[in-house]
């Protein structure tokens, strides 16, 4: 049975779909912005955007029942592949100890004009 998770701390979704998925015993979320959930804004900059990102995933996934350390699985987009590094040192505060699979690839454009965008596929 598949159950849709609304996060009531992540930003709205931009378009027809859901937070998430509950499939059984994994979820699989929708990309994440660095969208700030008060005003539906984009910080300033990469850096921010992957933080806010990442607290947005964080939000999807507690209200999925799930924690980053659940996460089997992430995507990255990236606006600029040059990035890399500096969202590497972010990603690795959220993610200590055993990180997850992921895939990073710079795309042409992102939702809103992001710099940063991130889903995940967790597993309890």
């Amino acid at each position: 049975m598949n159950k849709t998770i609304t996060a009531n701390n992540a930003p709205a979704a931009v378009g027809p779909y859901c937070h998430a998925k509950l499939c059984g015993n994994t979820l699989y979320t929708s990309g994440q912005l660095g969208l700030v959930p008060a005003t539906g804004e984009l910080p300033e900059g990469v850096e921010a955007q992957a933080r806010q990102a990442l607290e947005n995933l964080k939000a999807v996934l507690e209200a999925g029942g799930m924690a980053l350390s659940d996460v089997a699985k992430t995507t990255v987009f990236l606006a600029d592949i040059n990035d890399f590094a500096a969202i590497n040192a972010i990603y690795a505060k959220y993610f200590v100890g055993e990180a997850p699979a992921r895939s990073c690839v710079q795309v042409a454009a992102l939702p809103k004009g992001a710099l940063f965008e991130i889903e995940a596929i967790a597993v309890k």
